[in-house]
């Protein structure tokens, strides 16, 4: 094991330095894998902004019925065509959104306690890479618990996920779970992110916070960030337009686009940040002018 004593105490991420070995594809670290995992990943990141919009709505596997996702079947519909990627349960997939739609497809395949036990961490993985095929499954997703007391489980889990992934060509996002007891720092994302990558995982998905240009830079695969609790509008195009600038390949939008007042125009203004390079002030405007036109 390495031994920690001797480390530097100051480190150099050449936050503004490109990654080095990526050659002609347009997703991180993904340069020398085989086609079917490239073609599993352009359906995730556009090509030509190298970024995506996904729409997180699997969180009834522990939460059940949640305030805007009473219906999935009334609002799925209605945002398809305004995102890039449905992260999602099979369950909620194959009930409420139709077979012919066209967009990536991030399926979650772990599962565990409902929001009833306050212990979260202990996960199971709880979908087989067979009915990932099945689903036409562009990634999995599997939560990973770094410092909670479920880490090795959570660690086998994604490890097992990313091994019969890449027997398909199907990539692994690993999402970094953030329980009460962990703090949301610089240091504690580093880690886990890193971890995350160093495992295997083709994507990760975590939180923003300061120093997140280090973050990213040190993480070989991209991350995407999640939008978390609900903000108000203002306030989460602010994290996302500093999430994009600060190198996050990506925004995974759930309460802060299916809580909103207006969730359609919520996921517009979020794709123009991620695909069109707009500030925050510019997509608020947009927003807000929609909103004021739609009434």
């Amino acid at each position: 094991m390495a031994d920690k004593d001797g480390d530097k105490i100051e480190k150099n991420y050449y936050a503004d330095v490109p990654f080095k070995t990526n050659g002609n594809f347009h997703v991180k670290g993904a340069a020398n894998l085989d086609w079917g995992m490239k073609k599993h990943l352009t359906n995730i990141f556009n090509p030509k902004s190298g970024n995506t919009v996904m729409f997180a709505f699997d969180h009834g596997y522990f939460m059940g019925s949640v305030s805007g996702l009473e219906r999935l079947d009334i609002l799925i519909p209605q945002l398809i065509d305004h995102v890039d990627v449905l992260m999602a349960t099979r369950g909620a997939l194959r009930t409420c959104v139709k077979p012919n739609f066209r967009k990536g497809i991030a399926l979650r395949v772990s599962a565990g306690s409902s929001m009833v036990n306050e212990d979260l961490s202990r996960e199971i993985v709880s979908v087989d890479i067979e009915d990932a095929i099945r689903m036409n499954a562009d990634c999995m997703a599997v939560q990973v618990f770094i410092g909670a007391r479920g880490q090795l489980l959570s660690i086998n889990n994604l490890s097992k996920v990313i091994n019969a992934g890449s027997g398909y060509s199907i990539p692994t996002l690993g999402v970094i779970a953030v329980g009460k007891n962990m703090e949301r720092t610089s240091q504690y994302f580093k880690l886990a992110t890193r971890i995350a990558a160093e495992l295997g995982a083709n994507i990760v998905k975590t939180y923003y916070c300061d120093d997140f240009e280090d973050i990213a830079a040190a993480c070989p695969v991209p991350i995407v960030v999640a939008g978390g609790k609900k903000l108000p509008e203002k306030d989460a195009l602010e994290m996302a337009y500093k999430s994009i600038q600060g190198g996050a390949r990506g925004l995974d939008m759930g309460r802060n686009i299916f809580q909103s007042h207006n969730p359609v125009i919520m996921a517009d203004a979020i794709g123009k940040i991620v695909h069109n390079k707009y500030t925050d002030k510019e997509a608020w405007e947009y927003y807000s002018d929609k909103i004021k036109s739609n009434k």
